[in-house]
């Protein structure tokens, strides 16, 4: 005895239909048809009966789903300014509207106007890097990582690098700088201790086999106590006088002194050359607070041969990334006006009262929406600056504490989760039992509010 086949529209009827013609004109013949089919399919294992109008209205959804944007733009209250999970620096809109001008047109990123022959695309931003830090040459790859493996390898390879142990980090990622030395080329040659290396130590590991001399900025963590590290200076009068390369790698690197806006001194490019660095990479998306880029200045004879080196071809930057670059290096030709134009900087260095008044005008706002879901209040924190940059440096603060009425021991991530369900994606962090909206990084106050609405309807 055979069952009852559950009554279902043919495809073709469904295609055919008002609605299926309205999805095709958006969404075009191939996806709506394979919605469709899916839609029908899963409706059959089902077993239950469906009309044209829920087939089609199932499939907008699917079609919906599928249409929407993998990366999507979101509101970072982690606390964490430079986020590098959600993108790192926001970009000035100079630099905005000088990357979307890229994308739009040809471009003369490697054309010399006046000879009418082939230029070098590095030139749109290697004057402006020399003139901010003084170096004779510069040029720009797609990461830091990019820029120190071109360095390494370039001048190195099937030599050896000494660094310091205590230099030896791992960036994000469990990406670490041995690992990125062994894939330039170069043989490893740490020297000192974790916590003391002398510039003895360094001059005894020098030999036939030494091809450069790094440092290594260690960003991303502090270590304090019984220790001790060779001066940069001293060490870039030693590799000078054994005829070797002197590099000195700043991470996050910064074009200016942090501490003329209340912010803790972070090394800068400036700084490191006239100490005696013979290269110095640093990122472009840190705290310098442009796109994606790690960057190289220094003694052109040097510069000269990693821009010769093959690699640099594999790891250049394409005519969108430096154009944005060439325009947030403009700004910081103004720096008395920086801090009004370059969002990383407008975010670090925003007051503490500043932001408290935000959280107290939103408070309203976020306990109507969550009433009846989560306790709501204000809270003093601590913001930090992230991407590696200044660990142990943290910002003032304040946020919105959202704790859950319900006490079950999933309600705090249920809650975390509703919050970056929203249209636009709330991204806070976990602490002591409670979601913290850490507000340094609100802006958009409107967007913000607009869709909390949501947020009462959510089943938590």
């Amino acid at each position: 005895m055979t069952g009852r086949r559950t009554s279902l529209p043919a495809v073709d009827h469904v295609l055919r239909s008002e609605g299926g013609s309205a999805l095709i004109a958006q969404y075009g013949r191939p996806l709506v048809l394979d919605a469709v089919r899916r839609t029908l399919a899963e409706r059959r294992l089902s077993g239950k009966a469906s009309t044209v109008a829920a087939i089609i209205e199932a499939s907008d959804a699917a079609l919906a789903r599928t249409m929407q944007p993998s990366q999507r733009r979101a509101f970072n209250l982690t606390g964490t300014v430079l986020h590098t999970n959600l993108g790192r620096a926001p970009l000035p809109e100079e630099a905005i509207a000088a990357a979307a001008a890229a994308m739009r047109d040809p471009t003369t990123l490697e054309y010399d106007l006046a000879s009418g022959r082939r230029g070098e695309r590095d030139d749109h931003v290697a004057g402006w890097l020399t003139r901010l830090t003084g170096a004779e040459a510069a040029l720009a790859v797609n990461n830091n990582a990019g820029a120190l493996v071109l360095a390494l390898n370039t001048m190195a390879e099937g030599r050896e690098t000494i660094v310091s142990r205590g230099e030896l980090i791992e960036i994000g990622g469990s990406f670490r700088l041995p690992d990125i030395m062994a894939r330039a080329g170069t043989r490893l040659r740490e020297v000192g201790t974790t916590n003391r290396t002398h510039l003895s130590d360094f001059a005894a590991a020098i030999g036939p086999e030494t091809g450069l001399i790094l440092k290594v900025h260690t960003s991303n963590y502090a270590i304090h106590g019984f220790t001790a590290a060779a001066p940069a200076a001293k060490l870039a009068a030693l590799a000078a006088e054994h005829g070797l390369p002197f590099v000195e790698d700043l991470g996050s690197g910064s074009l200016i002194d942090l501490a003329g806006w209340g912010l803790p001194h972070e090394p800068i490019a400036a700084e490191a050359l006239a100490q005696g660095a013979d290269l110095v990479t640093f990122s472009g998306d840190k705290l310098l607070g442009g796109p994606q880029a790690g960057l190289v200045v220094g003694r052109a004879d040097l510069i000269e041969r990693l821009a010769r080196n093959p690699l640099k071809r594999a790891l250049r930057l394409d005519k969108i990334r430096l154009a944005a670059l060439e325009a947030v290096l403009r700004l910081y030709a103004d720096p008395d006006r920086l801090a009004d134009r370059l969002p990383a900087l407008r975010l670090l260095t925003r007051p503490h009262g500043e932001i408290a008044e935000l959280c107290k005008r939103l408070l309203p706002a976020v306990e109507a929406a969550l009433g009846r879901i989560a306790e709501v209040g204000l809270v003093d924190t601590r913001s930090q600056i992230g991407s590696g940059a200044l660990p142990v440096s943290l910002l003032p603060s304040a946020a919105l504490a959202l704790r859950p009425i319900s006490r079950a021991g999933t309600a705090v991530e249920r809650l975390a989760q509703a919050l970056r369900a929203l249209p636009i994606p709330v991204i806070g962090r976990i602490e002591a039992g409670r979601v913290l909206l850490d507000l340094r990084c609100l802006e958009d106050e409107a967007a913000f509010v607009r869709q909390l609405g949501a947020l009462s309807e959510s089943k938590l």
